[in-house]
């Protein structure tokens, strides 16, 4: 297939680790998560499980997305998750107060 993944994996803890891959094995990354082979966030947080995956052509789009939706409420990217993307603009930060979109942490 050839490309990479953005991914989105929900947490032990119910939050949300949001990543890519340029590898094209994405449930091999999923592994390498739960084994707590890249420390960090995930690695204290296991066990992880992938809730959503989108397929690029280029890790330049994958990244573009990832900083994308790594600045929206965590209602928005839940509705990403259930596949609701008429939700999608009414969840948005700026739409709703005319301020720009930020991070709520998760």
């Amino acid at each position: 297939m050839g490309g990479c993944w953005f991914y989105i994996l929900r947490c032990a803890d119910g939050s949300y680790y949001i990543g890519t891959s340029r590898s094209d094995d994405l449930e091999t990354r999923i592994s390498q998560h739960n084994q707590g082979y890249f420390g960090g966030y995930t690695a204290r947080r296991r066990p992880v499980v992938l809730v959503h995956s989108t397929h690029f052509d280029s890790i330049i789009e994958a990244i573009a997305y990832e900083r994308q939706v790594k600045g929206w409420s965590r209602a928005k990217k839940e509705a990403l998750i259930r596949g609701d993307f008429d939700a999608l603009p009414g969840l948005s930060k700026s739409y709703r107060s005319g301020r720009r979109s930020g991070s709520d942490g998760d």
